[in-house]
């Protein structure tokens, strides 16, 4: 696929510039401030690696808009398809009446999530939406209340979704929250007390006590899992933790959700990262990636599951827009037309070396870790684990000064994640991680 950005990371002024700083102001006068910002530059153009911003800044993307644009933010088969579904109609609600794009979607995700059982997927506008309607499908078919989820955790911003997910800065100030939802330690193998070895039987052990002994698995609808834990610091759960809870979930009829809003697609050089493991979830939530850069996810899983809501009980004005089908359709196709899914591999294969001897180097970085194209250190306080929130926004700084284009997260604020489009040019991926190595020295020595 022929790129229109060159792709080359070109510093013309700083960055922010003059007129990317000229434009925030303004949108500082009319965006609320809740509206948070990782880099105030204005972008004109994106296409695979590159962002071309208004300044004609040309910026190495190691965000995809969140793990949306992995198939980089201008795919022509993406654009194709939404020019074609635009000029037919751009909406009807598919609730009022119906169109292919829609069952076009629904019967790909049927077929490449996780299992080869009898499946449906619905489909919704934001991942939040997903989380929320899968737990609604869970307690409509289990007739349960109560829903398990984990330390680190990050589902939405929906008040369901609030409620479910950990990061004090995503509800702060917003309560009540939602009844009837249970926090349990996920097996984080870099900060398990017992040592990464024990982290996958001793989390186990305690989500087992907390569901038998405090909840009760009879009032347990769902248990919602990330394998790959998102804004919680791209944590990869110990070996054999979440086999061990989708097998509890199963024998004591609770449902199993994956949420691979941020894993799923591709990412992490599997379709959805529950496969690393052999895991088939009853329900799968699916977004961002999913859309190519259009708003649209999906809750995909067992039929009788999917079913047990009545006519009405799911849905939305905008859930499965047809143009947004038509973006999906137009993903899925250049992914597996590129092979990104193996790429996505070839991108962990390629980058964790490389992070694994800048941390051999660097006493802050107390963790690397990932998995394919989701990838993350961890900042700590030299000499120790404990947490450099500080470090790791000086090393953002760094790289956005210089060009590149990265994301903090984790629990306490200390993650450098690394979400590469999964198009984007091994040449220029290792400029970046100069750049970032570059970032991770001078924060060092002024730490």
């Amino acid at each position: 696929m022929a790129s229109t950005l060159e792709q080359k990371r070109v510093v013309r002024t700083a960055i922010p510039g003059p007129r990317s700083t000229e434009l925030h102001a303004e949108r500082q006068q009319q965006v609320p401030n809740g509206f948070g910002i990782t880099l105030p530059i204005f972008v004109e153009r994106a296409d695979r690696g590159i962002i071309l911003d208004a300044d004609g800044n040309q910026i190495v993307d190691l965000a995809s808009g969140i793990a949306v644009t992995s198939v980089g933010a201008s795919a022509p088969a993406v654009v194709k398809r939404v020019q074609e579904q635009a000029e037919a109609f751009t909406h009807t609600c598919f609730m009022v009446t119906e169109y292919q794009g829609f069952v076009d979607v629904a019967r790909k995700l049927n077929e490449l999530t996780p299992g080869d059982h009898d499946k449906r997927t619905a489909l919704f506008s934001t991942g939040a939406e997903a989380v929320e309607n899968a737990v609604k499908l869970a307690r409509s078919y289990t007739k349960r209340p109560a829903v398990i989820v984990f330390d680190h955790a990050y589902h939405g911003r929906t008040l369901m979704t609030m409620s479910m997910t950990a990061k004090l800065s995503y509800k702060n100030g917003f309560g009540p929250f939602a009844p009837e939802v249970y926090r349990v330690p996920t097996a984080a193998p870099y900060r398990w007390p017992g040592g990464p070895d024990k982290a996958a039987d001793e989390a186990f052990a305690r989500f087992k006590d907390v569901v038998l002994n405090q909840v009760g698995a009879h009032n347990v609808a769902a248990v919602v899992a990330e394998p790959v834990l998102g804004e919680g610091g791209f944590i990869v759960p110990a070996p054999g933790f979440l086999p061990m809870v989708a097998g509890f979930c199963k024998a004591n009829g609770i449902v199993f959700v994956a949420d691979e809003v941020q894993a799923g697609i591709a990412r992490t050089g599997t379709w959805f990262a529950s496969e690393h493991e052999g895991i088939v979830p009853d329900l799968v939530c699916s977004a961002k990636a999913l859309g190519g850069g259009l708003p649209i996810a999906a809750v995909t899983g067992r039929a009788e599951i999917m079913n047990a809501a009545p006519a009405g009980g799911i849905g939305g004005t905008y859930a499965g827009n047809p143009v947004a089908c038509a973006a999906a359709l137009g993903a899925l196709e250049t992914i597996e037309a590129e092979g990104l899914v193996d790429r996505a591999a070839r991108i962990g294969e390629h980058v964790l070396p490389q992070l694994r001897a800048l941390a051999a180097q660097h006493p802050v970085i107390g963790d690397v870790r990932g998995r394919g194209a989701m990838l993350a250190i961890e900042l700590v306080r030299p000499g120790g684990d404990e947490p450099a929130p500080e470090i790791a926004a000086a090393i953002a700084r760094h790289c956005h000064a210089h060009g590149v284009l990265v994301l903090t997260c984790g629990t306490y604020g200390n993650v450098i994640r690394l979400l590469p489009p999964l198009v984007i040019g091994f040449d220029l991926l290792d400029d970046a991680l100069a750049v970032l190595a570059e970032a991770v020295t001078q924060a060092e020595a002024t730490s």
